[in-house]
């Protein structure tokens, strides 16, 4: 629950539905074509409205705090 309020604190600035565009800076500054891989892998729920991506921040700090997201840093981490 403590990992949860981190995250809420963290994302308080950005709207309660974001943008594929302020996804990719909630989690760091991916890629696009990253962004896509894990909405599309079904990693994070989503909303595909007139051509453009709507994710509640809900369900990002959901997806943050997943098995997916904590082996995709540690992918990440491997790498650099």
């Amino acid at each position: 629950m403590k990992n949860q309020e981190y995250y809420e604190r963290l994302f308080e600035p950005y709207p309660d539905v974001v943008t594929l565009d302020e996804f990719r800076a909630m989690l760091g500054g991916i890629n696009e074509k990253t962004a896509r891989k894990i909405l599309h892998g079904k990693h994070i729920k989503y909303f595909f409205i007139r051509n453009t991506y709507r994710i509640p921040k809900v369900w990002v700090i959901e997806y943050v705090l997943s098995d997916h997201y904590a082996q995709y840093r540690q992918e990440l981490k491997a790498q650099v």
